[in-house]
């Protein structure tokens, strides 16, 4: 019996050990970078996979909130005014830029930019678009992340890297239904 104790006791001190070195490696990666992690969700998918990335860089999560309510009726997203009408806010119209609630402060205090988006028609929604637009992202390492019923997103990343040629896009990445240790493993091949 006392051996038994012995060998639990040390195991478990082991576990312990491993725990604290990881949380210490994981706090000392998120140290060397200050990571942003913005995101536009419609459903909630896109906000669950942000805070996947969030907690797995340290960064800070910023919800890129259209200025009027979205809804979504048979796959067409609506922007509701608040005098109750609806706007079909059209993926064919490269030019449409849905307003945003309010802008993320600061954003020169950020070294990398996370921008998480759902797939719209093979794009990343306008009001990404907006975002881009309306924070100076030069010199930040810019890395997408989306989520999508059935698209790649190839397709949206290589548009975004034409209308915005001067960001310093990383490799993004499909995060549908992705578990923490996923995404962890992702952070990390990316060395954040």
């Amino acid at each position: 019996m006392y051996k038994f104790l012995l060998i639990l006791l040390s195991v478990v001190g082991m576990a312990t050990a491993t725990s604290a070195q990881q949380k210490q490696d994981m706090n000392s990666r998120q140290s060397n970078h200050k990571i942003l992690v913005a995101y536009f969700s419609a459903t909630g998918t896109t906000a669950r996979a942000a805070q996947k990335v969030a907690h797995a860089t340290g960064g800070e999560l910023y919800a890129i909130t259209p200025a009027v309510k979205i809804a979504d009726t048979a796959f067409n997203i609506y922007y509701i005014a608040e005098d109750g009408r609806e706007t079909l806010v059209e993926m064919n119209d490269p030019k449409a830029r849905p307003a945003i609630k309010s802008q993320k402060g600061k954003i020169a205090d950020y070294d990398v930019v996370f921008i998480g988006y759902p797939i719209w028609w093979g794009l990343a929604p306008r009001i990404v678009n907006t975002f881009i637009e309306s924070h100076d992202l030069k010199g930040r390492t810019v890395i997408p992340f989306a989520t999508s019923g059935g698209s790649g997103i190839a397709n949206s990343v290589a548009e975004l890297q034409k209308a915005y040629p001067g960001l310093n896009w990383q490799e993004g990445r499909l995060l549908n239904r992705t578990d923490e240790q996923t995404v962890r493993q992702w952070v990390e091949a990316l060395g954040y």
